[in-house]
């Protein structure tokens, strides 16, 4: 056995023992961590493929967002997972017979699965494909390149979409107090404190 076989058999159970644990754990606190050790193992698999630019999305997007922000919303919420999980309960007979469902067709999609005799041909005569240059250098030449304006257009439709959903959600409520930095510096002492003589065994 190579170490790329190793590799690849330990990245693999990483991967399949990761995500039955983020399932199964009572813990949603670990559940997030055991979902984290998934993403890391799945980027080593892409590293052994070669898609090296996969895998460091998937660490800096994954990982380094998605996850660390799952975390923080499951330690920061005071959310009755109990309750959660019993209302859960009714529904898995369901998820059930829907999950046996799914990994039918893809064994039955994975049976019938052919590599087509062209496919080395058409990589071939792919003019992308060069041999000096990485799998980021690649990507980067065909997005920048012949897809740049579908590109910059996702972008623009990403901004329209942030802003869209701060403007919807931003709700200026009278009863909320806020602070006013200009009110406070030009504030007059005199008019801002009060002194009273408190006489002794009173309150105000």
């Amino acid at each position: 056995m190579t170490p790329a076989d190793f590799a690849f058999y330990l990245f693999a159970i990483a991967v399949v023992a990761a995500g039955l644990f983020t399932v199964i754990a009572r813990n949603p606190v670990h559940s997030v961590l055991w979902l984290i050790l998934a993403f890391l193992s799945s980027a080593g698999l892409f590293v052994l493929l070669g898609a090296e630019f996969v895998a460091m999305l998937l660490i800096i997007v994954y990982v380094g967002a998605v996850a660390v922000l799952f975390l923080f919303v499951v330690m920061m919420l005071d959310v009755d997972f109990a309750e959660l999980k019993a209302e859960m309960a009714k529904y898995m007979p369901l998820a059930l017979l829907i999950g046996v469902v799914i990994l039918m067709q893809l064994g039955i999609a994975f049976g019938v699965w052919q590599t087509s005799p062209l496919a080395q041909e058409n990589r071939a005569a792919d003019p992308l494909v060069f041999t000096n240059a990485s799998n980021t250098q690649m990507i980067g030449r065909l997005v920048y390149d012949q897809y740049i304006l579908l590109f910059q257009l996702a972008g623009l439709i990403l901004l329209v979409a942030m802003v869209g959903a701060i403007v919807l959600t931003l709700r200026h409520r009278t009863d909320v107090k806020r602070q006013n930095v200009v009110a406070q510096m030009m504030r007059d002492p005199k008019a801002a404190m009060e002194l009273r003589d408190v006489k002794s065994g009173q309150g105000l």
